[in-house]
């Protein structure tokens, strides 16, 4: 068995699409008012699925996380430091919500986290080489 990718249940298709495609950079063709989303971004799968079509589709309903999701994380990574710095700069002018401004870590990682607007977490994050050397 392969990971193949991941998906986000949404709760606001048309600003999430907006937020991944305009903030971000995804690649994302499908209209705001789809009820799912499919991209691969650096060849994994990203799924942003509507909460409601996916509880009418497994016939229950779920409980979501308000405010910040503390559950997990989607890693996005940059060649260098200054990478970092800049992209969490653009991401926070363009409307990203930051969590923590860029820092380097005791482990060597300079990283930054900013969430989606629907609270999810998101780190940009490098250990100053390009990520497949």
């Amino acid at each position: 068995m392969k990971l193949d990718g991941f998906g986000l249940f949404v709760n606001d298709m048309g600003k999430m699409i907006r937020f991944y495609r305009d903030v971000l950079g995804f690649e994302i063709r499908e209209a705001e008012d789809a009820s799912n989303v499919y991209l691969v971004k650096d060849d994994t799968l990203f799924l942003l699925y509507g909460r409601e079509d996916f509880e009418r589709m497994t016939h229950r309903k779920y409980e979501y996380v308000r405010g910040l999701n503390g559950h997990f994380e989607i890693a996005l990574y940059v060649d260098s430091f200054d990478e970092v710095d800049k992209m969490y700069e653009r991401v926070i002018q363009n409307g990203a919500a930051s969590v923590l401004a860029p820092e380097t870590e005791p482990w060597g990682q300079r990283t930054c986290y900013i969430s989606d607007p629907e609270g999810n977490l998101i780190e940009i994050g490098s250990f100053n080489k390009p990520f497949r050397s």
